[in-house]
Formats: structure tokens, sequence, C-alpha cells
């Protein structure tokens, strides 16, 4: 029996010349979109000068709200002291480790599930059931099994995405246009070249914004963690910083994980548009 041959190409590389029409709306597409750039940053510069003036005049107390120029200072001293960077190295590796293994294990475990319809149907409540669960309530069961050390971080962070990485990529891949796999089916492709040329192009927008949502809960996972059972990280900081009343310590770090997580959303949004080269080219 001959192998079936399924081609199905869903966009084609869009043509190179522009009409004056469209090269308008390119033009005001990027102006809007310089402005709109243009206008965060103001709002972000205007809320650190706001910010510090009422400090500086005592209209807040900079003991409870600390201040930018506080916060400057903090970093300085974490980072001559060389705390700044290993407090935040062994986070981010945490998060970056936890992120990881939860997106790739969720998504196989999304295949596997939207491929075997039974088990879908059978484990669909489980997962609701799960996710719904207080992942804190786990804590202390996580420290007898792993241990007041990193891979107890790592494994709250996971527990955290992997349920939710499973649950939005198997809806996005059971959504498909059921008229289109029809089609293909009819035209001889089986069910991995269905998944490859059909589900998965369709699903590349919800499975970014899968990517995108994880970010933050890898971040709340981590610092989650590192609340039960850190020795060192953010979250041992934020920790610290509250104990001992040094609110400068506990907004520094606060910054510091408002940056790495906005760095890391940033390479998933460059991801995002690799992507979509790849699959309009």
């Amino acid at each position: 029996m001959k192998k079936s041959k399924f081609r199905l190409k869903i966009n084609r590389r869009p043509s190179t010349k522009f009409s004056k029409v469209h090269y308008d709306y390119l033009k005001k597409y990027r102006t809007k979109k310089l402005l709109i750039t243009i206008t965060q940053i103001l709002i972000l510069v205007i809320f650190l000068l706001s910010w510090e003036l009422l400090t500086r005049y005592e209209i807040i107390s900079s003991f409870f709200f600390s201040s930018p120029s506080r916060i400057l200072r903090t970093i300085g001293e974490l980072y001559s002291s060389g705390e700044l960077f290993y407090h935040a190295r062994i986070t981010l590796s945490e998060t970056l480790i936890g992120f990881v293994i939860a997106t790739g294990i969720g998504f196989l475990v999304a295949f596997v599930l939207w491929y075997c319809d039974f088990l879908r149907r059978v484990l669909e409540p489980y997962l609701v059931v799960l996710n719904s669960l207080p992942k804190i309530a786990l804590g202390p069961i996580i420290i007898i099994w792993f241990g007041a050390g990193s891979k107890a971080i790592i494994f709250m962070c996971i527990l955290i995405i992997i349920i939710v990485t499973i649950m939005n990529i198997l809806n996005s891949f059971t959504s498909c246009d059921k008229e289109l796999i029809a089609l293909a089916k009819s035209l001889g492709a089986n069910k991995l070249q269905i998944f490859f040329k059909l589900i998965l192009p369709n699903s590349l927008k919800d499975i970014v914004s899968t990517l995108k949502i994880n970010v933050g809960l890898s971040w709340i996972g981590s610092i989650m963690g590192e609340y039960l059972v850190s020795k060192a990280g953010l979250g041992y900081l934020l920790i610290y910083g509250g104990q001992v009343f040094n609110l400068n310590l506990v907004m520094t770090s606060t910054v510091i994980l408002c940056v790495l997580a906005s760095l890391m959303y940033f390479i998933i949004a460059l991801f995002e548009k690799f992507m979509n080269k790849i699959y309009h080219s």
C-alpha cells in the first residue's frame, strides 16, 4: 500500500509589493506603535518621579514605601557585597528550570490527551480538581519528599505551572476547526499529519499565550518555594527584609523580580515573532 502523501498549505508568502493605501496603513500602524511605547515610558517616568518626590517631601513615609533613590542605593550595596548576582542567579535558575520542565511536560501530556480521546475524557475531571488545589497546602509534603533545597523549590514551580499548561494547550488542540480536520482525513491524512499540518499551526498563538502566562506563574512558584525552604534567593531577601523591617530591601528585591520577569517575557515575545515568521514564510 502506498504511503499517504498529505499536503495542506495554510498560508502563502505575502507579496512584497504594497499599494499606496497599504503603505499608508503601515505608516499609521508604526506611528501608533511608537506613540504607545513613548506613552508607556512616560507613565513609568512620571510614576518614579512622583514616588521620589512624595517620599522626599514626606507626604508619604519613606520607611513604609521606600523610594527609587533608596532602591538604587540598596542595589549598589548588594552589588558591592556580591549578593545581588548571587541571589538573583539562584532564583533565576530555579525559575528557568521549573519553567522549561513544566512547559515541556505539559505540552507532551496535552498532545497525548489530544491523541487519545478516551484518556482525555477519563483524566479531564482530575485535571480540573488538581488545578483548583491550593499548591501551598502541599508545602510540608514537598519538603519531606525533596528536602529543604532547590529541588523542593523547582518542584513547587512545576506544580503551579504544569496543570495550567496542560489545560490551556489541550483546549487549543481540541478547538481546531472540525471541518478542516474532516477535509484532511478525506485527503488521506493520518492523525500525526493532522496534528503537524493543522492542529499545531492553529494552536501556535495559544501556545505562545500559555508561555507568557507561564512566565508569571514560574516566578510565583519559585518565590513561593523560597518562602517555604530557601536559604538564598530573591524570595529569601524578601522574607529577611520583612523580618528586620528593612523595606528598602523588600522593595529592591521586588524591583529585581520585575526586571527579570520582564526580560523573560521579552524573550518569549521574540520567540513569538520568530515563530510567526516561520509560519508565514
